[in-house]
């Protein structure tokens, strides 16, 4: 079983900036592609944006296109999401996992919140 471990978040500004980090522990991390996911209150989780493994980028939600950066590194076995011009609408916790199918459980999450 994968283990996956976010971290980086926190409350930020309008406009300001973040960025969230996920460590996983499959020695076969660097033949997935990756998502970062989002749960926002009241509402199910979803994608925002995905990597693959030769690091081709999608993202899947339109509104983050040109403010946010999903990057990764095989070697240190992360992924990560560059988040700039925040919006109190980028609230919520964000998860890392496969994509777009989800094959191994959730992490912990970590927390964003967007807010003056």
């Amino acid at each position: 079983q994968v283990q996956f471990v976010e971290s980086g978040g926190g409350l930020v500004e309008p406009g300001g900036s973040l960025k969230v980090s996920c460590a996983a522990s499959t020695s076969s991390f660097a033949s997935y592609t990756l998502g970062w996911y989002r749960q926002a209150p009241g509402k199910q989780r979803e994608q925002v944006a995905r990597i693959t493994s030769s690091g081709i980028t999608n993202y899947v939600d339109s509104s983050v296109k040109g403010r946010f950066t999903i990057s990764r590194d095989n070697a240190k076995k992360t992924v990560n999401l560059q988040m700039n011009s925040l919006k109190p609408e980028d609230t919520g916790v964000y998860y890392c996992n496969t994509a777009p199918s989800v094959i191994w459980d959730w992490g912990q999450g970590t927390q964003v919140t967007v807010s003056s």
